[in-house]
């Protein structure tokens, strides 16, 4: 578990920091298998997790928008069958804030659930 698992969202205006150019590869090394990704030039992580089967995507998708409520953060979800496409961003500041990257750490600690 990294250390961004165990941090806590915090609330995100719109005059909220985002991410620097100097703080995003410390970020990135923390969620090595998250990519950063520009829709509509917004900055985004993005990360698409492989199941077996619909119903196991399914499940994912479930535990991280029970995730998504109890953080006040909320993604874009893609699911697809033995797929499921997670999305962080914070619209308010239309790019990257550390709550994406906390709950992208989050996001992978799921899995050993």
């Amino acid at each position: 578990m990294t250390e961004l698992a165990v941090m806590k969202c915090e609330a995100c205006r719109a005059d909220a920091p985002r991410v620097s150019d100097d703080e995003l590869p410390e970020l990135m090394r923390q969620i090595p298998d998250w990519t950063p990704v520009v829709r509509d030039g917004i900055l985004q992580l993005e990360r698409s997790y492989k199941f077996k089967n619909f119903k196991l995507a399914w499940a994912f998708h479930h535990k991280v928008a029970e995730l998504a409520e109890a953080e006040g953060h909320h993604p874009a979800l893609l699911l697809e069958w033995g797929k499921l496409t997670v999305t962080w961003w914070s619209h308010s500041i239309k790019g990257l804030h550390k709550n994406d990257f906390i709950c992208a750490a989050k996001t992978d600690t799921l899995l050993a659930e």
